[in-house]
Order: C-alpha cells, then structure tokens, then sequence
C-alpha cells in the first residue's frame, strides 16, 4: 500500500517495555491494512484492528491470510462508535491515526475499555515517506513537496480525513488529550533506524493515495487526472521511475490506564 515497513525490531522492543507475556488482547485503532496490528498480533492471545475504512479492512484481511496470522479479527468502524461491544484489552495502539479523530471523545472511550493497569501505546511514525538527508542515496528522493503541491491543487490546502475535514481540535497536543482523559504518562521510547529503501514509481504513488488527506475516492471524477500530473511529476526527478529514501526512527509514547 505505499507504505516503508516497521522496523524489525519493534515488536521486541513492544514487548520488553510492556512486559507482555503472550496473553491479554490487542486494540488497534486506525488499523490501516494491518502494518502494525499484524507485527505485534503474536505478542497477544488475540488482536482487533478497527478501521472506517472498507478498502483497508478489506487490505488487512488480505495480508493476514498471507501471513498466516490467524489470532487476530477485524472491524469495520469509526473509533467514535467504540466500545461496540469489543470486550477488555491489555493494550491499545494509534498509529498514524489519532489526529484524525474526535480526540477528546476517543481517548476517553479507548481507556475506558483497558483492563487496569493497560496500556495505550501511540505510535510517532511516518511510513509514507522516509526522512530528508544529505547522505548519498543510490536513486533520486521522491519530490514530496511537490507532490504536497500537486495534491492542494486538486483537494485545497485544509487537510481532509476520510470524507470530510480534519476535526477542528486536531491541532491540540495529543499529550494533552490522554492527560485530560485520564492516563498516566507518557514514557518515551524510540526505536532507531536508518535503513535506505530503494521504491518505484508505482510505491510512490501508492505511498500518495495511502494517506486519509490524499485517499483515491477524495479525487473522485479527477483521480485519473492527478495520477496522470503525479506520475509526470515523478518522471521529470526520476525517467526511470527509480527512487530512494531513508527511513525515520520510529517513536512509541506509552501510556498507563
């Protein structure tokens, strides 16, 4: 889908620093297709991964049946419409998710359905495209922000979230939001990186369309259109449809229930 991979050693470093034994139940909110539900389902007895999205429920079905991961369900819905009946989770994670979403109204819904003591992990992480640098790179970078351009000119400069806008109080500091719901926090952890990825064309349009503020169905009657601007945009950087990128660190901001 676009997207660069965790890092391998994310699920370890999950592991030790909520001294997970196996057992207990995993929420996934925002799930995507499944990128980081699926790498730490085998941390837990079971895993759920809620997301509005069909196409990417439908993406994270797909990709656990290839993987062979069999304990993990998942749930088509908004994370305003939790609990929905789910049950108790040990831990709760937000990936890439959060900012789009009633924060104040989630927050308070996804600790309430923590067992005591539970842990809600949110993920800093962008996987769509990898960290600028002045090391030397074996393919050209991607112009993102260019792309930025591109897709304002199609779409307007408010940033949009499924099929409307990004919620007004988006913009308040997220540690704000799980101290006024009532957890305890944050310990930050960071789990470094640095790897360089060599991505074609079609993974850096892809890597556009993965995104809520950029979702092919946002274009509507255009999409045609804008893939056709972007992929011209991309030949003029790279005519062999070559590309490279460095990818970020990944931060996990833990907090107690």
């Amino acid at each position: 889908m676009g997207r660069l991979p965790y890092p391998d050693a994310l699920p370890a470093v999950v592991r030790a620093e909520l001294e997970l034994d196996g057992s207990g139940r995993l929420l996934d909110v925002g799930c995507g297709p499944g990128s980081l539900t699926l790498p730490l389902a085998p941390l837990f007895a079971e895993a759920v991964g809620i997301d509005a999205d069909a196409g990417m429920i439908d993406e994270a079905e797909r990709r656990a049946r290839a993987a062979r991961v069999g304990n993990v369900r998942w749930s088509r819905m908004r994370a305003e419409e939790l609990p929905s009946d789910l049950g108790e989770f040990r831990v709760a994670t937000f990936a890439q998710s959060f900012h789009w979403m009633d924060g104040d109204r989630v927050a308070a819904l996804v600790r309430g359905m923590l067992e005591p003591g539970g842990r809600l992990v949110h993920v800093g992480a962008t996987t769509h495209r990898g960290v600028a640098t002045d090391d030397p790179l074996p393919a050209p970078s991607p112009p993102r922000e260019e792309i930025t351009q591109l897709v304002a000119r199609y779409l307007g400069d408010s940033p949009r979230a499924g099929r409307g806008r990004r919620p007004d109080g988006a913009a308040r500091a997220e540690d704000d939001v799980y101290r006024w719901a009532g957890f305890d926090g944050p310990r930050r952890v960071t789990v470094p990186r640095g790897e360089v990825f060599l991505r074609s064309e079609d993974e850096i349009v892809a890597s556009v369309f993965s995104l809520s503020s950029a979702a092919p169905h946002l274009f509507g009657e255009r999409r045609e259109a804008f893939e056709r601007d972007l992929r011209a945009l991309l030949r003029t950087v790279s005519p062999d449809g070559r590309f490279a990128e460095k990818a970020r660190e990944i931060e996990l901001n833990v907090w107690t229930r």
